[in-house]
């Protein structure tokens, strides 16, 4: 177990990404994914994560299903909202106000039929609005008992210290793995110096970190890596040539090259959880192999030459969807 921040809950050492059971991977198969959600709350896994635009809705229904015959106060459910979308999955931008926070929380917490959510987050930035209005109102439904916690999403140090001023924030929910450590200059030190926790999300950076992908992997329909930079050509290549060089590392482990790359994200520190986005209980069973994976000094030191900071070629979103870049607001 691991506490987000100095004012979080007490959570599992990994927690669940319940995106792709919904949405932006492809089809999946609904029985499974509840299985799958049922193995990993047998396994321990306690935290949750989604959001109320995960296939519009239909990921906080189908975490609702998995749940209704569990115990409530066992699970820590983390919700996103404020990504807006129409009817063909487009992207319309970010809603930050303080009604927007109000009204999503309402219809979140109708569909998860609870009458809390514990960690309550906008997904991006709304640049129209100060995150000091967002988080106030965050604040008041954390003073109704509808919110426990409160936490940040892709967003910079400036935000996260302006966000703390205005309420105590849990966690921050980014990416961060082998493969994408622009966290480590200057969000990481600030979620530190504040005490606020990292929720890690993209820790096998999409599957490229799986061991499983190759480069003649043919993409389902509705599978946004089709148009990630980080998925496409030479930068696919390049990509899998680095994590190549791990395979003999996690044989020399006894351990899968996912599990290698997991239990790094496990090794950077105490404050961080990471996000296991599995649809299936296969990779949720592999995914949870990382825990028995001890990563010596040596050993950081090894996967530290074999995938330097940086080395990753592609972005890992269009440049538009990197809100932690522009963390400006009025």
């Amino acid at each position: 177990m691991r506490t987000l921040g100095t004012t979080g809950p007490r959570v599992s050492d990994l927690g669940l990404g319940a995106m792709g059971m919904s949405d932006l991977y492809g089809p999946a198969d609904e029985a499974e994914s509840i299985a799958t959600i049922h193995a990993a709350l047998d396994a321990g896994i306690t935290l949750i994560d989604t959001g109320d635009f995960y296939g519009m809705g239909h990921n906080e229904l189908l975490i609702h299903d998995a749940l209704k015959d569990r115990d409530r106060d066992a699970v820590q459910i983390s919700v996103k909202f404020g990504a807006q979308r129409d009817y063909d999955g487009n992207w319309l931008g970010y809603d930050g106000r303080p009604a927007a926070v109000k009204t999503s929380l309402a219809y979140t917490l109708r569909r998860l039929r609870t009458d809390h959510v514990d960690i309550y987050r906008l997904a991006r930035v709304d640049p129209a609005v100060p995150i000091e209005e967002t988080i106030g109102a965050i604040a008041e439904e954390v003073e109704k008992g509808h919110v426990r916690h409160i936490g940040l999403s892709e967003v910079g140090a400036d935000t996260i210290r302006r966000a703390h001023a205005v309420h105590p924030i849990a966690d921050l929910q980014i990416e961060y793995s082998l493969l994408s450590r622009d966290i480590e200059a200057d969000i990481l030190p600030a979620c530190r110096e504040l005490g606020v926790g990292v929720t890690a999300y993209g820790v096998l950076s999409r599957g490229l970190l799986s061991g499983h992908w190759s480069k003649d992997r043919q993409l389902a329909a509705g599978d946004f890596r089709s148009v990630s930079p980080r998925f496409g050509g030479d930068n696919l290549a390049h990509n899998l040539t680095l994590v190549d060089g791990l395979r003999d590392l996690a044989a020399a482990k006894g351990a899968t090259v996912a599990q290698l790359a997991i239990a790094w994200v496990l090794a950077q520190g105490e404050d961080i959880v990471p996000l296991i986005g599995a649809r299936r209980r296969d990779r949720l069973s592999e995914a949870l192999g990382a825990l028995d994976v001890t990563l010596t000094a040596d050993d950081l030191a090894r996967i530290q030459s074999i995938i330097p900071a940086g080395s990753a070629a592609g972005g890992r979103y269009a440049a538009a969807q990197l809100a932690h870049l522009d963390s400006e607001q009025p």
